[in-house]
């Protein structure tokens, strides 16, 4: 679709998305603007309000006015794209839409007097499309709010952009300085044929094959790798390498390597834990002894798939000094 839809999607449930209010739910509910998967459909299909929709849709306005729903990121962060996805919505889409942001700290109910800030302008709409908007605000945020004029049915809607946490939940204490919630992220990879790496550094337990990360089939001799750039400058303490859900594809054996991009290239990689064997459906833990270090390479042999990767450590002063001064400049 556009560059920015590989980045997080920051509003997913998955990642702690939460759709907190709407002025209207009447047909279909506002929750499903963030549901992870794809729109479903079922053509004739009804419950007592009408026809099912895997997607939030409102009322006919009869007394003017618009529909808005409020969505509280699951993740701060920057926000680099949105995509309004009208999927399914052939004959009740809003015709227009827009999208706001602000950035408001612990968890206020009331949001009336936060300083909104319009990310996407109100642009025209289709139906039954995936609509892609560039945001070039610079700023953190923590909250959007989709604004449809005047009403109808918009099945999901996505937020990607850059997580950033805030230095003051992670400076010292033992964190996992590979949580994509921390603002780590893989920023390269071998293979990712059924689903993508960044799916090993989500919050929680994998509940099934898809929500990790899997290869194709390796017939060359070789072996996979993905290379994660670390929350910051940190010491990693123990690996979790988690093949849950994996019984049959799990990788024979997996290695850890990481280096200091700031002193050093990217393939100048000192081990970390030397190439182990693995189990199927497994949680392993293993001790580290580790130098400084700000990104990690994880390799598996020769392919498969890895449900969650934590890397559990604490940032150095040098780290908790380059989050704070990114937090500090976004929320100026």
């Amino acid at each position: 679709m556009t560059d920015f839809a590989s980045l997080p999607d920051l509003a997913v449930r998955t990642l702690g998305g939460s759709v907190v209010a709407a002025s209207d739910e009447s047909f279909a509910e506002k929750e499903n603007l963030i549901n992870p998967w794809a729109p479903a459909f079922t053509p004739e299909t009804f419950g007592p309000k009408g026809q099912l929709y895997d997607g939030w849709e409102t009322a006919r306005r009869r007394a003017g006015g618009h529909d808005w729903a409020l969505v509280r990121l699951g993740l701060p962060g920057v926000v680099r794209g949105v995509v309004i996805d009208t999927a399914w919505f052939r004959g009740n889409y809003p015709p227009r839409a827009s999208v706001e942001g602000c950035a408001v700290n612990g968890y206020p109910a009331d949001l009336s007097g936060a300083d909104w800030v319009e990310i996407v302008p109100e642009s025209p709409l289709k139906g039954d499309t995936a609509h892609p908007f560039p945001v070039r605000t610079e700023r953190l945020f923590t909250h959007v709010r989709l604004n449809m004029f005047p009403d109808g049915g918009i099945a999901r809607l996505r937020v990607h952009g850059d997580v950033v946490p805030d230095p003051r939940l992670l400076s010292g204490l033992t964190v996992d300085l590979a949580a994509l919630e921390n603002g780590a992220r893989v920023i390269e990879c071998s293979d990712m044929f059924y689903s993508s790496p960044d799916h090993m550094l989500f919050p929680g337990l994998a509940r099934n094959q898809a929500e990790g990360w899997e290869t194709a089939r390796r017939r060359d001799g070789g072996h996979d790798w993905a290379v994660i750039r670390l929350a910051g400058p940190g010491v990693i303490r123990l690996a979790e390498i988690d093949t849950a859900n994996l019984k049959f594809n799990a990788p024979g054996a997996a290695a850890v390597q990481g280096l200091d991009a700031r002193t050093a290239a990217l393939d100048a990689w000192r081990p970390l834990l030397p190439r182990t064997d693995l189990l199927p459906d497994t949680r392993h833990r293993f001790r580290l002894v580790s130098p400084e270090v700000t990104h990690v390479r994880l390799d598996i042999h020769p392919d498969g798939g890895v449900a969650r990767l934590r890397l559990l450590g604490d940032l150095t002063s040098d780290g908790v000094r380059e989050l704070t001064a990114r937090w500090d400049a976004l929320t100026r």
